[in-house]
């Protein structure tokens, strides 16, 4: 992604998180790969349909993979690929679903639950912090530094 300093920002409600994830799809480039951490419920999903929808993907089409664990939107701009890592059991699980052949390749990766295959993600991917503030207002930061969530 295209950034240098840390991005911070704060959204009050679903259309505000979108339209973040809208803004942030205009710095992506090939090949990136976006952690998304956050709590159940903290806008990772909400997020990853503004992002698709900034690439020119219909938000409509754009749901949690929680059960397929990935989904493929192809045909705009840049391919993304949405992993929802929650039920993988472990690295080897995430490699016998094609899991780095997503990482190394020409598309975005949007990855929620980064944390259950950390071991699998290139040091150059970028980090989402999402923080629940209140029932509407979502705190973000978009950093290259990952540190120790508490998710």
């Amino acid at each position: 992604m295209k950034f240098n300093d840390d991005i911070r920002a704060t959204t009050s409600g679903a259309d505000e998180t979108h339209k973040l994830g809208r803004s942030l799809a205009a710095l992506a480039e090939p090949g990136d790969i976006i952690c998304l951490y956050g709590d159940l419920g903290a806008g990772k999903t909400a997020f990853t349909k503004g992002f698709c929808h900034g690439l020119g993907y219909n938000p409509d089409q754009v749901n949690s993979p929680t059960f397929t664990l990935i989904h493929e939107y192809r045909g705009k701009t840049l391919p993304v690929f949405h992993f929802d890592a929650y039920r993988i059991k472990n690295v080897a699980e995430a490699l016998e679903i094609g899991t780095e052949d997503y990482l190394y390749g020409e598309g975005v990766c949007l990855i929620e639950w980064p944390q259950r295959i950390m071991e699998l993600i290139p040091p150059e991917a970028v980090h989402l912090y999402i923080e629940k503030v209140s029932a509407d207002v979502r705190s973000f930061l978009l950093t290259r530094n990952p540190k120790k969530p508490a998710n």
